[in-house]
Protein backbone atom coordinates (compact mmCIF):
# COMPACT_ATOMS: atom_id res chain seq x y z
CA UNK A 1 0.00 0.00 0.00
CA UNK A 2 2.36 2.42 0.93
CA UNK A 3 4.69 1.97 -2.33
CA UNK A 4 1.66 3.28 -4.56
CA UNK A 5 2.49 6.40 -2.30
CA UNK A 6 6.26 6.48 -2.14
CA UNK A 7 6.22 6.62 -5.91
CA UNK A 8 4.50 9.39 -6.32
CA UNK A 9 6.98 11.54 -4.26
CA UNK A 10 9.54 10.04 -6.46
CA UNK A 11 9.25 13.87 -8.72
CA UNK A 12 11.59 16.21 -7.23
CA UNK A 13 9.90 19.25 -5.48
CA UNK A 14 6.45 17.09 -4.74
CA UNK A 15 7.16 16.72 -1.28
CA UNK A 16 7.84 20.43 -0.33
CA UNK A 17 4.51 21.39 -2.17
CA UNK A 18 1.94 19.46 -0.96
CA UNK A 19 3.41 19.55 2.72
CA UNK A 20 3.28 23.10 2.14
CA UNK A 21 -0.07 23.07 0.88
CA UNK A 22 -1.21 21.36 3.82
CA UNK A 23 0.13 23.83 5.99
CA UNK A 24 -1.69 26.60 3.67
CA UNK A 25 -5.10 24.57 3.87
CA UNK A 26 -5.66 24.59 7.50
CA UNK A 27 -7.28 28.22 7.62
CA UNK A 28 -10.25 26.83 5.71
CA UNK A 29 -11.07 24.70 8.31
CA UNK A 30 -10.17 27.17 10.93
CA UNK A 31 -11.90 30.23 9.86
CA UNK A 32 -15.31 30.04 9.86
CA UNK A 33 -15.74 28.01 13.28
CA UNK A 34 -12.72 30.85 14.79
CA UNK A 35 -15.40 33.64 13.75
CA UNK A 36 -17.85 32.10 15.35
CA UNK A 37 -15.85 31.04 18.59
CA UNK A 38 -14.60 34.25 18.77
CA UNK A 39 -18.00 36.84 18.01
CA UNK A 40 -20.15 34.40 20.79
CA UNK A 41 -17.45 35.58 23.06
CA UNK A 42 -16.99 39.06 22.55
CA UNK A 43 -20.57 39.85 21.51
CA UNK A 44 -22.64 37.35 23.01
CA UNK A 45 -24.21 36.78 20.08
CA UNK A 46 -24.35 33.72 17.94
CA UNK A 47 -26.59 35.12 15.87
CA UNK A 48 -24.34 37.78 14.95
CA UNK A 49 -21.07 35.11 14.69
CA UNK A 50 -23.18 32.92 12.44
CA UNK A 51 -24.18 35.66 10.10
CA UNK A 52 -20.76 36.95 9.53
CA UNK A 53 -19.59 33.40 9.09
CA UNK A 54 -22.28 32.79 6.51
CA UNK A 55 -20.84 36.22 4.92
CA UNK A 56 -17.56 34.98 5.12
CA UNK A 57 -18.88 31.68 2.99
CA UNK A 58 -21.39 33.34 0.14
CA UNK A 59 -18.00 36.02 -0.43
CA UNK A 60 -15.44 32.88 -0.83
CA UNK A 61 -18.12 31.32 -2.96
CA UNK A 62 -17.93 34.28 -5.32
CA UNK A 63 -14.53 35.33 -5.42
CA UNK A 64 -12.81 31.81 -4.92
CA UNK A 65 -13.48 30.79 -8.58
CA UNK A 66 -12.57 34.61 -9.67
CA UNK A 67 -9.03 34.35 -8.18
CA UNK A 68 -8.20 30.45 -9.35
CA UNK A 69 -8.83 31.83 -12.50
CA UNK A 70 -6.87 34.34 -12.30
CA UNK A 71 -3.94 31.81 -11.16
CA UNK A 72 -4.50 29.95 -14.10
CA UNK A 73 -4.04 32.99 -16.74
CA UNK A 74 -1.40 34.14 -14.50
CA UNK A 75 0.65 31.74 -12.23
CA UNK A 76 0.01 30.42 -8.87
CA UNK A 77 2.73 32.96 -7.37
CA UNK A 78 1.75 36.16 -9.23
CA UNK A 79 -1.89 35.90 -7.73
CA UNK A 80 -2.02 33.89 -4.68
CA UNK A 81 0.63 36.06 -2.79
CA UNK A 82 -1.26 39.40 -3.13
CA UNK A 83 -4.59 37.25 -2.66
CA UNK A 84 -3.35 35.93 0.56
CA UNK A 85 -2.16 39.05 1.75
CA UNK A 86 -5.56 40.98 0.93
CA UNK A 87 -6.90 38.21 3.00
CA UNK A 88 -5.05 39.12 5.68
CA UNK A 89 -5.35 42.12 5.57
CA UNK A 90 -9.19 41.88 5.66
CA UNK A 91 -8.63 39.35 9.30
CA UNK A 92 -6.78 42.02 10.90
CA UNK A 93 -9.34 44.37 10.27
CA UNK A 94 -12.15 41.86 11.74
CA UNK A 95 -10.18 41.60 14.04
CA UNK A 96 -9.27 44.89 15.36
CA UNK A 97 -13.40 45.66 14.83
CA UNK A 98 -14.27 42.58 16.78
CA UNK A 99 -12.20 43.53 19.70
CA UNK A 100 -12.78 46.90 19.73
CA UNK A 101 -16.41 46.92 19.86
CA UNK A 102 -16.88 48.30 15.96
CA UNK A 103 -20.33 48.44 14.19
CA UNK A 104 -21.77 45.12 13.57
CA UNK A 105 -21.65 46.56 9.69
CA UNK A 106 -17.71 46.45 9.89
CA UNK A 107 -17.53 42.67 10.84
CA UNK A 108 -19.76 41.72 7.66
CA UNK A 109 -17.25 44.27 5.35
CA UNK A 110 -13.96 42.50 6.64
CA UNK A 111 -15.60 38.86 6.11
CA UNK A 112 -16.46 39.73 2.28
CA UNK A 113 -12.77 41.54 1.89
CA UNK A 114 -11.54 37.82 3.57
CA UNK A 115 -13.34 35.69 0.66
CA UNK A 116 -10.12 36.25 -1.86
CA UNK A 117 -8.39 33.36 0.35
CA UNK A 118 -6.79 31.67 -2.45
CA UNK A 119 -8.07 28.05 -2.98
CA UNK A 120 -4.98 25.89 -1.68
CA UNK A 121 -6.14 22.67 -2.42
CA UNK A 122 -6.62 23.28 -5.94
CA UNK A 123 -3.62 24.86 -6.86
CA UNK A 124 -1.76 21.84 -4.70
CA UNK A 125 -4.47 19.05 -6.80
CA UNK A 126 -3.02 20.97 -10.06
CA UNK A 127 0.76 20.85 -9.85
CA UNK A 128 0.18 16.88 -9.08
CA UNK A 129 -1.92 16.84 -12.54
CA UNK A 130 0.99 18.63 -14.32
CA UNK A 131 3.53 16.11 -13.26
CA UNK A 132 1.40 13.12 -13.82
CA UNK A 133 -1.57 13.54 -16.24
CA UNK A 134 0.37 11.29 -18.67
CA UNK A 135 0.34 8.62 -16.03
CA UNK A 136 -3.43 8.21 -14.66
CA UNK A 137 -2.40 5.17 -11.93
CA UNK A 138 -0.23 8.00 -10.24
CA UNK A 139 -2.37 10.86 -10.46
CA UNK A 140 -5.18 8.71 -9.19
CA UNK A 141 -3.12 8.04 -5.97
CA UNK A 142 -1.88 11.56 -5.59
CA UNK A 143 -6.22 12.69 -5.27
CA UNK A 144 -6.59 10.08 -3.26
CA UNK A 145 -4.01 11.39 -0.97
CA UNK A 146 -4.98 15.02 -1.36
CA UNK A 147 -8.67 13.83 -0.19
CA UNK A 148 -6.91 12.63 2.95
CA UNK A 149 -5.11 15.79 3.80
CA UNK A 150 -8.81 17.19 3.41
CA UNK A 151 -9.91 15.64 6.08
CA UNK A 152 -7.08 15.27 8.32
CA UNK A 153 -7.45 19.30 7.94
CA UNK A 154 -11.15 19.08 8.90
CA UNK A 155 -10.22 17.07 12.02
CA UNK A 156 -7.50 19.09 13.62
CA UNK A 157 -8.26 22.68 12.26
CA UNK A 158 -11.42 23.36 14.48
CA UNK A 159 -10.10 21.53 17.46
CA UNK A 160 -7.05 24.34 17.52
CA UNK A 161 -9.47 26.65 16.64
CA UNK A 162 -11.61 26.16 19.14
CA UNK A 163 -9.33 24.93 21.53
CA UNK A 164 -7.31 27.81 21.63
CA UNK A 165 -10.12 30.92 21.59
CA UNK A 166 -11.79 28.87 24.39
CA UNK A 167 -8.48 28.69 26.53
CA UNK A 168 -6.23 30.82 25.73
CA UNK A 169 -8.13 34.49 24.37
CA UNK A 170 -11.18 34.82 21.79
CA UNK A 171 -9.32 35.91 18.65
CA UNK A 172 -6.62 32.88 19.06
CA UNK A 173 -8.24 30.73 16.52
CA UNK A 174 -8.55 33.30 14.22
CA UNK A 175 -5.01 34.88 14.95
CA UNK A 176 -3.56 30.96 13.82
CA UNK A 177 -5.13 30.59 11.28
CA UNK A 178 -4.00 33.68 9.42
CA UNK A 179 -0.06 32.57 10.25
CA UNK A 180 -1.34 29.27 8.82
CA UNK A 181 -2.31 30.82 5.96
CA UNK A 182 0.57 33.57 4.87
CA UNK A 183 3.11 31.39 5.86
CA UNK A 184 1.89 28.08 4.11
CA UNK A 185 1.66 30.00 0.89
CA UNK A 186 4.69 31.85 1.38
CA UNK A 187 6.77 28.42 1.22
CA UNK A 188 4.20 27.08 -1.04
CA UNK A 189 4.69 29.56 -3.94
CA UNK A 190 8.61 29.70 -3.48
CA UNK A 191 8.42 26.02 -5.11
CA UNK A 192 8.98 27.26 -8.71
CA UNK A 193 9.93 23.94 -10.32
CA UNK A 194 6.50 22.22 -9.74
CA UNK A 195 4.91 25.52 -10.48
CA UNK A 196 2.20 24.45 -14.14
CA UNK A 197 2.75 26.65 -16.36
CA UNK A 198 0.36 29.77 -17.80
CA UNK A 199 -1.87 29.84 -20.57
CA UNK A 200 -3.27 33.18 -20.63
CA UNK A 201 -4.85 33.44 -24.22
CA UNK A 202 -6.29 29.70 -24.01
CA UNK A 203 -7.45 30.56 -20.68
CA UNK A 204 -9.90 33.13 -21.67
CA UNK A 205 -10.22 32.47 -25.51
CA UNK A 206 -12.42 29.25 -24.13
CA UNK A 207 -14.32 31.85 -21.31
CA UNK A 208 -15.24 30.49 -17.84
CA UNK A 209 -15.12 26.69 -16.85
CA UNK A 210 -18.23 26.78 -15.54
CA UNK A 211 -19.24 26.82 -18.89
CA UNK A 212 -18.92 22.91 -19.43
CA UNK A 213 -22.02 21.24 -19.15
CA UNK A 214 -20.15 18.27 -17.13
CA UNK A 215 -18.42 20.76 -14.63
CA UNK A 216 -22.27 21.98 -14.03
CA UNK A 217 -23.30 18.43 -13.28
CA UNK A 218 -20.74 18.18 -10.71
CA UNK A 219 -20.94 21.31 -9.11
CA UNK A 220 -24.81 20.32 -8.41
CA UNK A 221 -23.82 17.51 -6.94
CA UNK A 222 -21.61 19.16 -4.15
CA UNK A 223 -24.04 21.11 -2.98
CA UNK A 224 -25.92 18.09 -2.38
CA UNK A 225 -22.59 17.00 -0.67
CA UNK A 226 -21.85 19.88 1.06
CA UNK A 227 -25.30 20.17 2.30
CA UNK A 228 -24.86 16.96 3.67
CA UNK A 229 -22.15 17.44 5.38
CA UNK A 230 -23.07 20.91 6.99
CA UNK A 231 -26.83 19.01 8.15
CA UNK A 232 -24.84 15.82 9.86
CA UNK A 233 -22.72 18.58 11.75
CA UNK A 234 -25.47 20.77 13.28
CA UNK A 235 -27.81 18.06 13.81
CA UNK A 236 -24.96 15.63 15.58
CA UNK A 237 -24.47 18.38 17.83
CA UNK A 238 -27.67 18.73 18.56
CA UNK A 239 -28.37 14.98 19.55
CA UNK A 240 -25.64 14.42 21.30
CA UNK A 241 -26.81 17.87 23.07
CA UNK A 242 -30.37 16.44 23.64
CA UNK A 243 -28.99 13.03 25.06
CA UNK A 244 -26.67 15.04 27.78
CA UNK A 245 -23.47 14.37 26.41
CA UNK A 246 -22.73 17.57 24.29
CA UNK A 247 -18.62 17.09 24.66
CA UNK A 248 -19.02 13.90 22.87
CA UNK A 249 -20.45 15.49 19.52
CA UNK A 250 -16.97 16.54 18.28
CA UNK A 251 -15.65 12.58 18.97
CA UNK A 252 -18.76 11.50 17.09
CA UNK A 253 -18.13 13.45 14.10
CA UNK A 254 -14.35 13.20 14.08
CA UNK A 255 -15.38 8.98 13.93
CA UNK A 256 -17.63 10.34 10.40
CA UNK A 257 -13.77 11.81 9.04
CA UNK A 258 -11.82 8.87 10.29
CA UNK A 259 -14.41 6.42 7.98
CA UNK A 260 -13.30 8.94 4.95
CA UNK A 261 -9.81 9.04 5.63
CA UNK A 262 -9.27 4.92 6.03
CA UNK A 263 -11.07 4.89 2.35
CA UNK A 264 -9.10 7.30 1.43
CA UNK A 265 -5.90 5.88 1.67
CA UNK A 266 -7.05 2.26 0.22
CA UNK A 267 -8.79 3.86 -2.69
CA UNK A 268 -5.58 5.50 -3.52
CA UNK A 269 -4.11 2.23 -4.11
CA UNK A 270 -6.62 0.59 -6.20
CA UNK A 271 -6.09 0.25 -10.07
CA UNK A 272 -8.99 0.76 -11.52
CA UNK A 273 -10.70 0.17 -14.70
CA UNK A 274 -14.04 1.32 -15.70
CA UNK A 275 -16.17 4.65 -16.50
CA UNK A 276 -15.31 7.43 -14.17
CA UNK A 277 -18.40 9.15 -14.72
CA UNK A 278 -20.56 5.68 -13.54
CA UNK A 279 -18.16 5.59 -10.46
CA UNK A 280 -19.00 8.87 -9.50
CA UNK A 281 -22.62 8.48 -9.66
CA UNK A 282 -22.51 5.13 -7.85
CA UNK A 283 -20.43 6.92 -5.32
CA UNK A 284 -23.63 9.40 -5.03
CA UNK A 285 -26.11 6.79 -4.76
CA UNK A 286 -23.83 4.47 -1.86
CA UNK A 287 -23.54 8.18 0.03
CA UNK A 288 -27.43 8.38 -0.19
CA UNK A 289 -28.23 4.96 1.17
CA UNK A 290 -25.39 5.14 3.98
CA UNK A 291 -27.67 8.13 5.58
CA UNK A 292 -30.50 5.97 5.85
CA UNK A 293 -29.01 4.25 9.29
CA UNK A 294 -29.16 8.02 10.70
CA UNK A 295 -32.53 8.52 10.44
CA UNK A 296 -32.96 5.06 11.87
CA UNK A 297 -31.42 4.96 14.65
CA UNK A 298 -31.86 8.95 15.93
CA UNK A 299 -35.53 7.71 15.82
CA UNK A 300 -34.88 4.40 18.08
CA UNK A 301 -32.05 4.84 20.29
CA UNK A 302 -31.47 7.54 23.27
CA UNK A 303 -28.69 8.24 25.39
CA UNK A 304 -25.33 6.72 25.16
CA UNK A 305 -26.47 4.05 22.75
CA UNK A 306 -27.71 6.52 20.60
CA UNK A 307 -24.88 8.07 20.22
CA UNK A 308 -22.89 4.62 19.96
CA UNK A 309 -24.94 4.09 17.14
CA UNK A 310 -24.81 7.45 15.71
CA UNK A 311 -20.82 7.16 15.58
CA UNK A 312 -21.13 4.08 13.51
CA UNK A 313 -23.51 5.00 11.13
CA UNK A 314 -21.34 8.12 10.85
CA UNK A 315 -18.30 5.54 10.10
CA UNK A 316 -19.72 3.67 7.70
CA UNK A 317 -21.57 6.82 5.78
CA UNK A 318 -17.83 8.44 6.07
CA UNK A 319 -16.82 5.00 3.62
CA UNK A 320 -18.11 6.66 0.75
CA UNK A 321 -16.79 10.25 0.84
CA UNK A 322 -13.19 10.48 -0.26
CA UNK A 323 -13.80 7.73 -3.13
CA UNK A 324 -16.42 10.13 -4.69
CA UNK A 325 -15.00 12.94 -4.34
CA UNK A 326 -11.49 11.64 -5.36
CA UNK A 327 -13.62 9.98 -8.62
CA UNK A 328 -15.08 14.02 -8.93
CA UNK A 329 -11.72 15.62 -9.23
CA UNK A 330 -10.52 13.57 -11.52
CA UNK A 331 -13.23 14.03 -13.93
CA UNK A 332 -12.69 17.92 -13.57
CA UNK A 333 -9.26 17.10 -14.81
CA UNK A 334 -10.69 14.76 -17.58
CA UNK A 335 -13.61 17.48 -18.51
CA UNK A 336 -11.82 21.14 -18.15
CA UNK A 337 -9.22 22.33 -20.12
CA UNK A 338 -5.74 22.04 -18.76
CA UNK A 339 -5.44 25.75 -18.77
CA UNK A 340 -8.43 26.29 -16.49
CA UNK A 341 -7.81 23.40 -13.69
CA UNK A 342 -7.29 25.23 -10.83
CA UNK A 343 -10.54 27.34 -11.44
CA UNK A 344 -12.37 23.87 -12.64
CA UNK A 345 -11.20 22.58 -9.33
CA UNK A 346 -12.46 25.60 -7.23
CA UNK A 347 -16.27 25.82 -8.54
CA UNK A 348 -16.67 22.29 -6.99
CA UNK A 349 -15.35 23.26 -3.89
CA UNK A 350 -17.20 26.21 -4.16
CA UNK A 351 -20.85 23.97 -4.39
CA UNK A 352 -19.59 22.46 -1.27
CA UNK A 353 -18.92 25.60 0.81
CA UNK A 354 -22.64 26.76 -0.31
CA UNK A 355 -23.99 23.18 0.31
CA UNK A 356 -22.31 23.20 3.74
CA UNK A 357 -23.98 26.67 4.81
CA UNK A 358 -27.39 25.96 3.23
CA UNK A 359 -27.40 22.47 4.61
CA UNK A 360 -26.73 23.84 8.14
CA UNK A 361 -29.46 26.42 8.04
CA UNK A 362 -31.96 23.83 6.82
CA UNK A 363 -30.87 21.44 9.32
CA UNK A 364 -30.89 23.94 12.20
CA UNK A 365 -34.23 24.94 11.56
CA UNK A 366 -35.30 21.85 11.63
CA UNK A 367 -33.92 20.86 14.30
CA UNK A 368 -35.19 23.70 16.76
CA UNK A 369 -38.77 23.03 14.70
CA UNK A 370 -39.18 19.14 15.41
CA UNK A 371 -36.34 18.01 17.42
CA UNK A 372 -32.42 16.53 16.98
CA UNK A 373 -33.73 13.00 15.60
CA UNK A 374 -35.91 14.59 13.08
CA UNK A 375 -33.11 16.69 11.94
CA UNK A 376 -31.47 14.03 9.96
CA UNK A 377 -34.13 14.03 7.16
CA UNK A 378 -32.02 17.23 5.75
CA UNK A 379 -28.98 15.40 5.00
CA UNK A 380 -31.36 12.44 3.44
CA UNK A 381 -33.05 14.86 1.42
CA UNK A 382 -30.01 16.01 0.38
CA UNK A 383 -28.59 13.22 -0.91
CA UNK A 384 -31.05 11.98 -2.45
CA UNK A 385 -31.26 15.58 -4.28
CA UNK A 386 -27.37 14.54 -4.86
CA UNK A 387 -28.61 11.10 -6.78
CA UNK A 388 -31.20 12.56 -8.98
CA UNK A 389 -28.63 15.16 -9.99
CA UNK A 390 -26.22 13.11 -11.12
CA UNK A 391 -28.44 10.31 -12.51
CA UNK A 392 -29.73 13.41 -14.51
CA UNK A 393 -26.40 14.67 -15.35
CA UNK A 394 -25.22 11.28 -16.06
CA UNK A 395 -25.27 11.64 -20.14
CA UNK A 396 -23.51 15.28 -19.65
CA UNK A 397 -20.64 13.68 -17.82
CA UNK A 398 -20.15 10.85 -20.23
CA UNK A 399 -20.30 13.43 -23.37
CA UNK A 400 -17.86 15.85 -21.46
CA UNK A 401 -15.49 12.87 -21.35
CA UNK A 402 -15.99 11.48 -25.08
CA UNK A 403 -15.40 14.82 -26.06
CA UNK A 404 -11.78 14.71 -24.71
CA UNK A 405 -8.90 13.91 -26.38
CA UNK A 406 -8.54 9.45 -25.18
CA UNK A 407 -6.37 8.77 -21.75
CA UNK A 408 -2.74 8.10 -22.29
CA UNK A 409 -1.65 4.87 -23.37
CA UNK A 410 -1.41 2.36 -20.76
CA UNK A 411 -4.62 4.00 -18.73
CA UNK A 412 -5.91 2.52 -15.94
CA UNK A 413 -8.46 4.91 -15.42
CA UNK A 414 -10.33 5.41 -18.64
CA UNK A 415 -13.78 7.56 -18.79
Amino acid sequence: MLSSYRQIFAAPGSLAFSSSGFVARLPISMTGIGIVTMLAQLRGSYGLAGAVSAVLALSAAGLGPQVSRLVDRYGQRRVARPATAATLLAAVGLLLCAHFGAPAWTLFACAVGMGVMPSTGSMVRARWAHLYSAEPPKLHTAYSLEAVVDEICFIVGPILSIGLATAVFPEAGLVLAGLFLGVGVLLFTAQRRTEPPVHPSAHHSGGSAIGSAGLQVLVLTFVATGAIFGSVEVVTVAFAQAQGQKSASGLVLAVYALGSCLAGVVFGTLKLKGSMAIRFVAGIAVMAVSMVPLLLVASTLRGTAGLVGIGAALFLAGLSISPTLITAMALVERLVPAAQLTEGMTWTTTGLALGVALGSAAAGWLVDAAGAAAGYWVPVAAAGFGVLVALAGFSRLRGGLAAESPAPAGSSLPG
